[in-house]
């Protein structure tokens, strides 16, 4: 019997859920980088990025190519940064809402907040 595609689709989302491994995807959304170039763009040990390059090589959302010793890395596929790019559009409203709403409850304040009182 084959997976279920909300099932895989709950895969791929989990392997998106390492901002490591975003930012690897936001970096190779603007061009393709070697991982010398990706280590000090992203700010962890050596291990650490090579650790989640794989898991982005094994989910087939990076492709590599080597030029001599060096590995150079690219996205698999533009959707992948379309993906990003829709992501992005989304907090944004999240957020902006987030900010209207804050924006009310100061508007709204009526002096400091007074601790409930247990009943008795």
């Amino acid at each position: 019997m084959s997976t279920p595609l909300y099932q895989l689709k709950a895969e791929f989302f989990k392997t998106l859920g390492h901002p490591v491994r975003i930012r690897v995807l936001e970096l190779l959304s603007e061009r393709e980088h070697a991982v010398s170039e990706l280590l000090p763009e992203i700010g962890v040990e050596a291990a650490a990025l090579s650790q989640q390059l794989a898991v982005l090589r094994r989910a087939r959302l990076v492709v590599t190519r080597r030029e001599g010793s060096t590995v150079i890395y690219a996205l698999a596929s533009p959707e992948v940064a379309e993906l990003l790019r829709v992501a992005r559009t989304i907090l944004t409203g999240v957020l902006a809402g987030q900010a209207r709403l804050l924006e009310d409850l100061r508007a709204r304040d009526d002096g400091p907040v007074r601790p409930l009182r247990p009943r008795e």
